[in-house]
């Protein structure tokens, strides 16, 4: 088969028939063709000329979030539902869209679409934007005559994610904030702040409290080396972050590790179930095969550790293993839920199992989060407590030590 000629964008001026100057702009494999195109719809074109690609595959202009991407699919399934055609649709959501990125982004697949290409083929162009997840069920979607649907499903699949995204990141932003916080506070104060204390007591000409000492030694120590302990904490995070792109066995290690924290580690646990739940729920509802359906569940689990177990499932359901055993097999999944999927694999309705497990794993991260926050606050405060409270007392030690000799 023939490639499809690459689409281009192209802004355009010209006359309508009553001689009015209206412009735009419009995909096409040449100015030619474009002209040819507006010529068609009534207009005399005066001046078509070639677009300057946009960076990052036509979504570079403005950062693109997952967030973008839900409102369209739910935007297109919406503009289909209603009987619009694909690309006038893309037409009507592209040029609505605030973000320009974004808006690049919908009229590059347009132009790919009205090139000849399917689809799918136009959103596998975009990979950062768009993965195999998405690109399976609209493909899925394309063969069964569905796409209106499993856009639907892609939008609700993307909205419940994004969710549980938002609540894990509330959960571990705000003791994050607070310790960065309470860094800054005593950086200042072992800086600014001591060092004039420190003159203050050095003409004294008595002896410190023992806790007044250590604050001024490691306030000196500060001082002196402050460079340096910025750079070995900057150092470190940033080499981990690194090491964890670079190297696998440190991915695997620090996931391990992640789930193995108290508390923290079990909201992991159980949001890393809830996207293996909704995930497959949505691949299985789209028709597509469980074997391929595991790799695109696998990259969904945002988890190493699960990762590694799907794949390994996977293997192990292309021999004929049913998903059940091969759950249970891993020691990752609790009981409850390789129950679950064995009531579905008896009944034939899996999807329909796995939709209450993800509602049910994705209520009790929310739960968990919610006990978090309020756990946190008061340990947080008496740990600000603690530190800010002993470096005051420290320094005021020695003029209650004064106020009792006088």
């Amino acid at each position: 088969m023939a490639k499809a000629a690459k689409a281009d964008m192209y802004a355009w001026e010209g006359t309508d028939k009553s001689g009015k100057r209206v412009k735009g702009e419009m995909s096409g494999q040449s100015d030619a063709l474009v002209k040819a195109v507006l010529r068609r719809q009534g207009v005399n074109p005066l001046k078509v000329k070639k677009k300057p690609k946009p960076l990052f595959g036509g979504a570079g202009k403005t950062k693109i979030t997952p967030k973008d991407i839900t409102i369209f699919s739910r935007q297109l399934a919406t503009m289909m539902s209603a009987g619009v055609p694909l690309v006038q649709a893309f037409e009507i959501v592209g040029r609505g869209h605030e973000n320009a990125g974004m808006q690049d982004l919908i009229l590059g697949v347009k132009g790919h679409v009205e090139a000849g290409n399917s689809l799918v083929e136009a959103l596998k162009k975009y990979p950062l934007q768009f993965n195999d997840l998405y690109c399976n069920l609209v493909e899925a979607g394309e063969h069964a005559g569905i796409l209106e649907a499993i856009l639907h499903k892609l939008a609700t699949y993307m909205e419940k994610t994004e969710a549980l995204k938002s609540k894990i990141k509330a959960a571990l932003f705000y003791p994050a904030a607070v310790v960065v916080v309470a860094g800054i506070v005593v950086t200042i104060l072992m800086i600014f702040v001591i060092p004039q204390f420190s003159e203050l007591f050095g003409s004294f000409g008595a002896d410190l409290p023992a806790l007044t000492q250590f604050l001024i030694d490691l306030s000196d120590f500060f001082v002196e080396w402050w460079w340096l302990i910025f750079s070995i904490i900057g150092g470190t995070v940033y080499g981990l972050l690194e090491l964890k792109k670079r190297s696998i066995k440190v991915q695997q290690l620090l996931d391990r590790i992640s789930l193995k924290l108290p508390i923290i580690g079990v909201i992991l646990e159980k949001a890393a179930i809830a996207r293996f739940a909704r995930t497959l729920e949505t691949m299985f509802a789209a028709g597509t095969p469980l074997v391929e359906a595991m790799t695109s569940v696998a990259g969904a689990c945002g988890n190493i550790v699960f990762y590694d177990a799907t794949m390994k499932m996977r293997d192990e359901i292309s021999t004929g293993t049913q998903l059940q055993v091969a759950m249970r097999e891993t020691g990752l999944f609790p009981n409850m839920v390789v129950q679950m999927v064995a009531i579905g694999e008896e009944s034939g309705s899996i999807d329909a199992m796995l939709g209450k497990v993800a509602d049910w794993y994705e209520q009790e991260v929310d739960d968990a989060v919610d006990a978090l926050t309020s756990l946190l606050e008061p340990a947080i405060m008496a740990f600000l407590g603690v530190i800010i409270g002993g470096i005051v007392i420290g320094m005021y030690l020695p003029i209650f030590k004064m106020g009792a000799v006088v």
